[in-house]
């Protein structure tokens, strides 16, 4: 598939380079490293993340005041490396700890939590929070994947926005904890991505198909049926998403209308409306919402549809906090 880069094996070096460029007055790569750090570091708990490349604008578009302290990028789809992420800690800690937001892969959670380990050993406070806001299932065990995607995105956002606002560590990792089990995502892809430097899709799937379910790291999902509509598509995904709540008459959300990559802004738009008019028949108070390529898998062609039921109106002055991050 044609893209604009040079060598295939260069790409990541690049993308951190054009994004140190880019947004050079709010961040500063480490040299030869993934590391991205924000130029503003205030006394304070400070939050990052990280993970593969290829889901940008996450996780360095989330650096930057009230927002992210760093970001720690791997290869495309592949997590950074234990060394890097003890490097980031060491580099970010102010002394009042680090927090480690992680999305729920088996290699992410294994390499980030063998930092916090080893950087716990150094004498850092560090402390984790995995997301797994995925609710989409497994089609041979029908189990549900809890794999962390777009509803990472709010998770830094409010926690971020709680260090900046001056709570410990321990009182971060306790909300952490209560946004998650109030978050839920479910996408699906018009048309799978395409790998650098590769011309066979991740996925195979028919020029009238939709594949709901899917991942960020260019998965299948579990089903795949003829395309519809975009209303129909936003029911889907709606009536998936209640059944993962009680919502009421009258229930409070925040919701994340998310890219995956190659969705063009005007289908977007359109399939936000549909969300919005089908909340509305149901009585559904949005108090924040926010649509665009947030946490994408290259190039693949999709949305995902992301609920955060509000339970404490604290998370939306941490949603509405104004941040310099460039992914926001």
């Amino acid at each position: 598939m044609k893209k604009i880069i040079n060598r295939s094996t260069d790409v990541v070096t690049q993308l951190l380079n054009g994004i140190n460029f880019a947004y050079a007055d709010i961040l500063e790569r480490v040299p030869k490293t993934g590391i991205i750090l924000s130029k503003v570091q205030p006394q304070a708990v400070a939050v990052i993340s990280g993970g593969g490349t290829g889901h940008e604008p996450a996780h360095s578009g989330y650096v930057g005041e009230n927002m992210l302290a760093a970001s720690i990028n791997g290869p495309i789809f592949i997590p950074p490396t234990v060394a890097e992420i003890v490097q980031t800690i060491q580099l970010v800690d102010k002394g009042q700890g680090v927090l480690l937001i992680v999305k729920n892969f088996e290699a992410d959670v294994t390499n980030f939590l063998a930092a916090e380990k080893l950087a716990q050993g150094a004498g850092h406070q560090v402390a984790h929070i995995i997301v797994n806001d995925d609710c989409s299932i497994d089609k041979e065990t029908f189990k549900k994947r809890r794999r962390g995607v777009a509803g990472t995105v709010f998770v830094h956002k409010i926690l971020s926005g709680a260090a900046a606002a001056g709570q410990t560590l321990k009182e971060l990792t306790l909300l952490g904890e209560q946004v998650v089990m109030s978050l839920n995502t479910l996408g699906l892809a018009v048309a799978p991505g395409t790998l650098p430097g590769e011309s066979a899709p991740q996925f195979q799937l028919g020029e009238s198909e939709i594949s709901f379910g899917i991942g960020i790291h260019g998965e299948a999902g579990y089903r795949e049926e003829p395309i519809s509509h975009s209303e129909k598509l936003a029911n889907e995904l709606i009536n998936k998403l209640k059944s993962q709540y009680q919502l009421k008459q009258g229930s409070q959300l925040a919701l994340l209308i998310n890219g995956l990559g190659g969705t063009t802004a005007l289908e977007l738009m359109i399939f936000a409306n549909d969300v919005r008019r089908l909340l509305e028949l149901d009585g559904i108070d949005v108090q924040f919402k926010k649509v665009g390529n947030f946490m994408t898998s290259l190039n693949m062609a999709g949305v995902s549809l992301t609920f955060l039921e509000i339970k404490d109106p604290q998370w939306l002055t941490y949603l509405q906090l104004p941040v310099s991050a460039y992914g926001w």
